[in-house]
């Protein structure tokens, strides 16, 4: 009987262990659900909010052009959230009669990158090009404008020496030295209107005009007989190596962790500059595009922290929205919600995924792009960046999904920019135009490319797409200074 008993209560217990398990098995599938259900609601959301239709994708681009001729304009009373200014007032290389060796220099941020080769004319490819990236030493970086030309100059006699023109070129060679400057990641070498912020250096800002007498002088110190007759942000070097092998090239645009676009307009475009400009020729417009605003961007609370968390905070916000700088934060923006609300990745938000841009553009690419049955890359760079593990292959997709929505918009906004340049010269619906596109998101980031293109072609529909060709820069980077160098002098 005893044995009974005990048999009966050891089979209630486990009865009862087993209902409780039972329960607390469903209390907290109930709750993953709920949580799960939670993320979707996040997403969903975000991806209204993200939105970009035609219709949309059209207010910005008109948006854009109104902005464009209100800072050409040469009233006051004319308000643009672009700073646009005239970048170079000569002709562009032709591709047809440049012939010959040419050299160029680019200054990045604490680097010079020289460059050389030689042009047959007619179109024809580079060829014989060299490129040395040349570090510059803190003591130069603390010294004198002056001492940072001299040094550029004594590099520049190894370069030359290292690769000199033929003796039949020499004297056919007008000796331009092409000069861009490139734009850091936070602005810290740019060019603005007529002048140039050197953030790194010693000497933080300087003219235009004296970098390039002081620069000329260093030249001639140093035996060299090379000059330089104008300092341009290297999209200007970009865009004239997009109109060497096209005529048709109007515009260039860079994509990268930065964003910027310059195009070609008349001078009779840019009243607001009408007294130094030449009375008639082409001009070229650098619109430092990344500032550009609008009521009509699609703007969620995730731009909206990461723009007050800026060190900019009200200022670059196309740039915020569409370069590589940014497109990774956004993303870690949404996730962070997602595990702080919902406990995408547990009940605990990883200490890492609170680190403000330590999800880089790359590695967000190559999340998205993972073409695996299982989300493999998505699992590996969560681990790697955030120490996040055991993600089921849902959570795996939802992350891949995030990524998607960032990038389209991001993308597709920039197909609107493009589109509003070609707008701007009035060439949409009868003439051919080339808009040339450099940068790392652009060139290596395939979804993001697909879909700017995508949406420039939903913009204009079957009968003008056409019209506008987008393709990536030729030449290679940093031959910008070397076409630069091509260009004929206003003069000539």
């Amino acid at each position: 009987m005893k044995q009974q008993v005990a048999l009966a209560a050891v089979t209630t217990t486990a009865a009862t262990v087993m209902a409780v398990v039972a329960l607390v098995r469903q209390y907290w599938k109930a709750k993953q659900d709920r949580q799960w259900g939670k993320c979707q609601r996040i997403l969903r959301k975000f991806a209204r909010d993200c939105s970009t239709p035609v219709p949309k994708l059209w207010q910005v681009a008109n948006a854009m052009v109104s902005d464009m001729g209100a800072s050409l304009s040469s009233s006051d009373e004319a308000t643009s959230s672009l700073n646009m200014f005239v970048s170079y007032a000569s002709p562009l290389p032709t591709g047809i009669n440049e012939k010959g060796m040419y050299y160029g220099v680019n200054l990045r941020q604490t680097k010079i990158l020289m460059v050389c080769g030689r042009l047959q004319g007619k179109n024809q490819p580079i060829s014989d090009l060299y490129v040395d990236e040349v570090p510059i030493p803190s003591t130069v970086m603390i010294g004198t404008s002056q001492e940072l030309y001299d040094y550029i100059a004594a590099e520049l006699v190894k370069f030359l020496s290292a690769h000199p023109e033929k003796d039949d070129e020499a004297s056919a060679n007008d000796k331009k030295l092409g000069f861009t400057v490139s734009s850091g990641d936070d602005q810290s070498t740019a060019i603005s209107g007529s002048n140039i912020k050197l953030k790194n250096f010693a000497a933080d800002t300087t003219g235009v005009k004296d970098l390039i007498t002081g620069m000329n002088r260093a030249l001639e110190k140093h035996g060299l007989k090379l000059r330089v007759h104008a300092l341009v942000d290297d999209i200007v070097g970009n865009l004239a190596g997009g109109r060497y092998y096209d005529k048709d090239c109007v515009a260039a645009i860079t994509l990268g962790m930065g964003t910027n676009a310059a195009y070609v307009d008349t001078t009779q475009s840019a009243p607001r500059w009408h007294d130094s400009l030449p009375k008639k020729g082409e001009i070229v417009v650098c619109m430092e595009w990344g500032n550009f605003n609008t009521c009509h961007l699609p703007i969620t609370q995730y731009d909206t922290s990461l723009d007050a968390a800026s060190s900019n905070p009200g200022h670059r916000i196309f740039e915020k929205m569409i370069s590589g700088m940014y497109l990774g934060e956004i993303v870690r923006r949404v996730l962070v919600r997602m595990a702080q609300e919902a406990a995408l990745f547990g009940q605990n938000v990883p200490p890492k995924l609170l680190i403000p841009y330590l999800l880089r553009s790359p590695d967000m690419a190559a999340m998205h792009q993972d073409t695996s049955e299982d989300r493999e890359v998505v699992h590996e760079k969560l681990k790697e960046i955030f120490g996040i593990t055991n993600l089921t292959t849902m959570t795996r997709e939802l992350v891949a999904e995030v990524c998607d929505i960032v990038t389209e918009r991001g993308a597709r906004l920039a197909g609107a920019g493009t589109v509003a340049i070609v707008k701007k010269l009035g060439r949409i619906a009868n003439r051919r135009s080339v808009i040339i596109m450099e940068g790392g998101l652009y060139e290596h980031y395939r979804i993001f490319r697909n879909y700017l293109h995508s949406g420039v072609w939903e913009m204009l529909g079957n009968e003008l797409s056409d019209n506008i060709v987008v393709e990536h820069s030729h030449g290679g980077a940093g031959t910008g200074p070397l076409f630069l160098a091509a260009s004929p002098t206003p003069d000539s």
